[in-house]
Formats: C-alpha cells, sequence, structure tokens
C-alpha cells in the first residue's frame, strides 16, 4: 500500500471540503442496480475489486436464477461460478455467496439482517461491505472505505492512516454526520474526478485543497 505522510488538512478545511461535498453530491447513489436487500447484498460483496458497471452486467442472469437466499444455497457452486465467471475473483466469490445465503437461511430466516455485526458474520462480508449494505439500504450513519474513499481521503489531507479500517476512523471522527452521502459523494468523486491516473483536477471543485496528487492504492 502506497502512502506517504502529507500535511493534514485544517478543521476549517474539513469544514469546507465536508460542505462542498454535500452541495454537489445531496443525491449520490451507488452506481449498482438491486431491487431488494438480498441483491444489494450480492451486488456489493462482487464489486470488491471489481466495478459496479461490470456487476451490473452479472446481476441480472444471477438475480433471475436464484432471486432468493433460500434458491442460492440450493444451488450447485459450479452454476454459481458459471453465472459470475466475469467477475475479479469469481472462485472465491461463488464459493462465499452459497455460504452467505446458508447462513442467512439458517440464522436469520432467509432475511438479510440489517446490523452491522450481524452482516460481519456472515460470510465473505467483512466491515466495508456491510458498511455499504446499510449505507444503501438505510442511510445508516457510516462510511466505507475503498479505494476512491482510501485515495481522496489522503489526497486531500483528511487521513495519514495506512489501512481503510483505519481511515474509516479517522473520517468517522472528522465529519461525525452525514456519513452516508459522504461515503456516496466520494466514491463518485474519485472514480470521475479524483482518479488515481490522470486525475481531472480542472473540473474539480476541491482543487484548491488537494494537499497530493499522488496515486494513493487502497
Amino acid at each position: 500500500m502506497q502512502n506517504k505522510k502529507i500535511k493534514k488538512a485544517t478543521k476549517k478545511e474539513i469544514q469546507t471540503i465536508k460542505a462542498l461535498f454535500l452541495e454537489h453530491y445531496k443525491n449520490a447513489k451507488t452506481e449498482l442496480i438491486y431491487r431488494n436487500d438480498y441483491e444489494l447484498l450480492i451486488a456489493v460483496m462482487l464489486s470488491a475489486q471489481c466495478t459496479d458497471k461490470r456487476v451490473n452486467l452479472i446481476t441480472p442472469a444471477l438475480f433471475d436464477q436464484y432471486p432468493t437466499p433460500q434458491d442460492l444455497k440450493d444451488a450447485p457452486l459450479e452454476d454459481i461460478k458459471n453465472l459470475i465467471k466475469s467477475c475479479s475473483f469469481f472462485n472465491n466469490k461463488a464459493t462465499n455467496l452459497k455460504a452467505m445465503a446458508k447462513e442467512v437461511c439458517e440464522k436469520f430466516d432467509g432475511v438479510i439482517p440489517l446490523d452491522r455485526e450481524a452482516l460481519k458474520s456472515l460470510p465473505g462480508v467483512g466491515q466495508k461491505t456491510a458498511n455499504v449494505v446499510l449505507i444503501e439500504s438505510k442511510e445508516a450513519n457510516f462510511i466505507a472505505v475503498d479505494t476512491h474513499v482510501f485515495r481522496v481521503s489522503h489526497r486531500l489531507g483528511l487521513s495519514n492512516a495506512n489501512t481503510p479500517l483505519k481511515t474509516e476512523e479517522d473520517l468517522t471522527k472528522i465529519f461525525a454526520d452525514n456519513l452516508a452521502t459522504l461515503h456516496q459523494a466520494m466514491v463518485l468523486f474519485g472514480r470521475y474526478i479524483c482518479k488515481a491516473l490522470n486525475p481531472q483536477c480542472q473540473n474539480c471543485f476541491l482543487s484548491h485543497l488537494c494537499k497530493s496528487k499522488m496515486s494513493y492504492k487502497c
């Protein structure tokens, strides 16, 4: 993981950054396509180290074939793999999806639990995935740190942490509220403006607050 210490944003700069994110992305939502919490969880699990566009190409057939946790639990593993084979790490993800569905059926009566610790108890679901599901489903006051949020946080001097979880702690502390919207904002900002390579600085409403152009990797 690439991370060099840079100058931290001041309290005033942090408040300005927060206000500008909320102004520019007040209606920000995930680009993953889903119809319910079950489909949302699957889409988020598949999105790890894979683009949302790719996930959205994969999920229609998967959701059609296995519309409930019970259906997914009973599905042959090889069939799941075949449906998601264009996704990165599809072998591991297929195994986790089937195991997740089994746990949901056996421990949560076939209903996706909307509690962070309960979600984290499911196979293949870490804190980032749990946070994203709760942000999207409940607008929970969490922030999830993916590669985009990590890069943006460090370029703006909001965190110097070496890990996603520590970066999450920093952002939660300095922003305090509106975390769900800020998460969505930072993801979209990192995806389309503050890119890892060739950031669109000329179109950036935060360029005057940028501390580094380095390509931080999460």
